[in-house]
């Protein structure tokens, strides 16, 4: 199993990307710290994760708190012993106007999407370091990759979150922890209606979700949107020891649509 013997976190776990991974990774032998502000679902990943035969606890709140995000990577050592890995994957589409934008909007999807990210890095360091090494995965976006015409904002932490990526891969790669993001296009996901039809935004108010969702697909060789578990079996690779000599990358997974 490529996770043997690994234990860590990944937040926003209850569903969607984060939830395809927590089921991967438990299934290739990693010890799950599940972590969401959805009580019912993560446990249901967990319940779902435990009828396999994995290892998995949930861990229930706010993201945007900032002793929470320091909080869980402690939560992982008192349940499992230490922390081999760390994916936080928790984000906020945030505001698709500029003109008019409430600042409170903007503030809400930087600390979702980059502050409460690097809290919990800042926890995980120094425990990665004491134990020799480990993986931090962060979620980007393509739209970390190129500007997002309808997600400025959103553009704006995942461009942050690439940054981080490379600058921490630089730091501490002698120290051994490997830092990698995955940047997954339109992913058939709950966040991804939200994403396609937001309240500020006019031009989708009249169209349908799902109709929205169709349209997001088209943008790629395949014609379609991503599956949870693609981005997931990408998170696996990186963080497993097969990627031992990759950091410092922030992977499109995208089916060429940056190509």
């Amino acid at each position: 199993m490529r996770l043997a013997n690994k234990c860590g976190i990944i937040t926003a776990a209850a569903s969607g990307i984060g939830r395809a991974g927590a089921v991967r990774f438990a299934r290739e032998g990693a010890k799950v710290l599940v972590v969401d502000r959805d009580k019912h679902m993560a446990q249901d990943a967990v319940s779902e994760i435990r009828a396999s035969g994995g290892t998995a606890v949930a861990v229930i709140g706010d993201l945007t708190q900032e002793s929470f995000a320091r909080q869980i990577v402690h939560s992982c050592c008192k349940e499992f012993g230490g922390v081999d890995f760390l994916w936080p994957n928790a984000g906020h589409p945030g505001a698709a106007v500029v003109e008019g934008l409430d600042l409170a909007e903007f503030d809400l999807a930087i600390n979702l999407n980059l502050r409460s990210a690097l809290a919990s890095v800042v926890e995980a360091i120094p425990i990665m370091r004491q134990r020799g090494g480990g993986s931090v995965l962060f979620t980007a976006s393509t739209s970390g990759l190129i500007g997002s015409p309808v997600s400025p904002v959103y553009s704006a932490a995942k461009f942050g979150i690439v940054g981080l990526t490379k600058s921490l891969s630089k730091r501490y790669g002698k120290e051994g922890i490997r830092f990698n993001a995955v940047c997954p296009t339109a992913t058939d996901t709950p966040m991804l209606r939200v994403f396609v039809k937001r309240p500020d935004d006019a031009a989708t108010k009249d169209e349908d979700v799902e109709e929205l969702v169709k349209k997001r697909a088209t943008g790629n060789a395949f014609g379609r949107t991503a599956r949870p578990d693609e981005v997931a079996s990408a998170a696996l690779f990186l963080v497993s020891d097969e990627a031992s000599f990759i950091t410092g990358v922030a992977l499109p997974i995208d089916a060429g649509a940056t190509a």
